[in-house]
């Protein structure tokens, strides 16, 4: 009798199990229908239809391509991405190819340079430049006249969006390369120096075939964050105008909701290009290595290691000037004419900052998508990695969960106002208030935070999820005091990772903050705006100091947390 009952008993556990992952499983997908693709499906729709809402067809589609000034502004789109990923790859495979493949000194300290873009809102490297190279900038002006030569470019346009980008992706394109260049198979150099290969023969027919894949990737992904980009060419676009711009002044300046969904939607189409080939890249990417390949070992070589050395500084020092001439000029009074020092910058109640209240709002924001954004993400990946059930569902949960991956934050934007803005809508009443802003946030960074946490996932054996079924142990048990210790780096790599882009985003947010929930980012393009550029300047140094800080605790909190995962992992017996 105990026996029948003790069985009954564990087929009601494994049946409570079952529902109650499909359950999460069906509350998942409602989710991200109602943060991903509702909010789409309305973009769609809206491009269709004119001013007033009624249904036009492709009419707005034939007036934008039969409009000069909006073909040229696809045109320099193009030329823009195209231009910067070029550039930025090239900078970044050298940066790559030096931290893996030579013995220079300092590598610690270049990787740490490398990633410092990453922490800034794109608009900061846009102000630098403006210290720089603009007008009265400090290269313009031979260090304002103290040197005998002057160096004048024309920032404002291609030149100048073209620089900001190529700092915007340069970390991207370093990170796909640092990875693709870290697995190299040594038999395969060790086999052509016995056919006896020169060191150019061997890059050409060893490295560049084994790292094609990273390098198609990076460009891809360069190309995509330079096209839908909208920061650089707000502040240093001067009257080039691209697509982002186009959509901002669709939406902010005519009011022309149709033409901005219209502009979004072809927005999309290089970006989702981008994401397809990116995907099928990535799978060729990891199968690149066998059980056989023997790891790279690297040679000293004095020559090389020296210019090499020497390529980095020069890289690592061109960021550092350009960060630390925006804190200079978040410091110095009035450019270039008085250089005494002052912290009257940070005064942003004088300014079209509005006072320290949007700072105060992002860290808020940043927060609440920081925690609910990485509960929420690693409960999904869990759910779609680990369970076994309702595998229809659980695909098209894996499908909804990397589309963001190819959306544009200014697309997120838009389709947030069509569907939210709308009274019938049931989630009407989250619109104008900082909910939709984390909404927003979480659907844009959602897909990377994903891929993390189900890299993370499958790492762990599907023993653990086996074992605690047959005891009858709950799975949600299971996940609490097994998988979540053990994921537990991965757990706070996407919780920083929410917190610091949830920072420094402007695409996503511009359309959406109400008047009295303006974000710092959003403060930075309306001081630009209105010629407070030391103040945009200090709002930015703020950012990134809080970023850095939050990326430093991230380090000592996951140093020890890493340690004992380890010790966990590579116990024995």
């Amino acid at each position: 009798m105990k026996t029948t009952q003790g069985a009954q008993g564990f087929t009601k556990g494994i049946g409570r199990d079952r529902f109650i992952q499909r359950t999460a499983i069906f509350v998942m997908i409602a989710g991200l229908l109602i943060a991903v693709l509702a909010p789409l499906m309305s973009l769609f729709s809206r491009a269709f239809t004119d001013r007033g809402g009624q249904y036009i067809g492709l009419g707005n589609f034939a007036k934008y391509f039969t409009t000069s000034a909006s073909v040229q502004s696809f045109q320099n789109t193009m030329f823009i991405s195209v231009a910067s990923s070029v550039i930025s790859v090239a900078l970044a495979l050298g940066f790559a190819f030096t931290l893996t493949r030579t013995a220079v000194r300092g590598k610690r300290f270049f990787k740490s340079v490398a990633l410092l873009p990453l922490f800034a809102p794109t608009m900061m490297h846009g102000i630098g430049l403006t210290y720089l190279f603009g007008h009265q900038g400090i290269i313009t002006t031979g260090f304002f006249g103290a040197l005998p030569w002057e160096w004048k470019i024309d920032l404002y346009g291609p030149v100048g969006i073209i620089l900001s980008e190529v700092i915007y992706t340069f970390p991207q394109a370093y990170l796909i390369l640092l990875v693709a260049l870290s697995f190299a198979d040594y038999n395969l150099y060790e086999a052509s120096e016995t056919m006896g290969a020169g060191k150019l023969r061997k890059f050409l027919t060893v490295t560049v075939p084994n790292i094609k894949y990273g390098l198609i990737s990076s460009l891809f992904v360069c190309f995509t964050l330079s096209f839908t980009d909208f920061g650089a060419p707000k502040v240093v676009g001067g009257q080039y105008n691209v697509l982002a711009t186009d959509i901002y002044k669709q939406v902010i300046g005519q009011q022309n909701m149709g033409m901005g969904a219209t502009v979004g939607i072809i927005l999309i189409i290089p970006a989702i290009l981008a994401f397809i080939v990116d995907r099928i890249l990535e799978g060729k990417m990891n199968s690149a290595i066998t059980a056989k390949s023997a790891p790279y070992r690297t040679g000293r070589n004095r020559l090389r290691d020296t210019l090499l050395f020497t390529y980095c500084l020069i890289i690592s020092g061109a960021i550092l000037v350009l960060t630390a001439t925006v804190f200079a000029a978040a410091l110095i009074k009035t450019w270039p004419y008085n250089l005494t020092f002052t912290l009257d910058h940070f005064d942003f109640s004088k300014v079209a900052g509005e006072g320290m209240k949007p700072f105060w709002t992002s860290l808020k924001v940043a927060a609440w998508t920081a925690v609910i954004g990485t509960a929420g993400t690693f409960i999904g990946a869990y759910l779609i990695e680990k369970t076994r059930h309702s595998r229809l569902l659980r695909q098209a949960g894996y499908f909804l969960s990397i589309l963001p991956l190819a959306l544009p934050g200014m697309v997120i934007g838009l389709g947030y106002i069509f569907f939210f803005n709308n009274p019938d809508n049931p989630l009407h009443a989250i619109y104008g208030t900082i909910w939709i802003l984390v909404l927003a946030n979480m659907a844009h960074f959602y897909s990377v935070s994903f891929i993390t946490a189900t890299t993370a996932l499958k790492k762990l054996d599907r023993e653990f999820e086996m074992a605690s079924e047959s005891m009858g142990v709950p799975f949600y048990k299971t996940f609490a005091r097994i998988t979540v210790p053990i994921c537990l780096p991965a757990i706070l790599e996407m919780t920083m990772y929410f917190f610091i882009n949830s920072m420094v985003t402007v695409s996503a947010v511009m359309f959406l903050y109400a008047a009295d929930l303006k974000l710092a980012s959003v403060s930075i393009v309306n001081m630009d705006d209105a010629g407070d550029v030391a103040p945009a300047a200090a709002m930015s140094m703020l950012i990134v100091i809080t970023n850095i800080g939050v990326r430093m605790i991230y380090e000592l909190v996951t140093r020890g947390v890493r340690k004992k995962s380890a010790a966990w992992q590579n116990r024995e017996g």
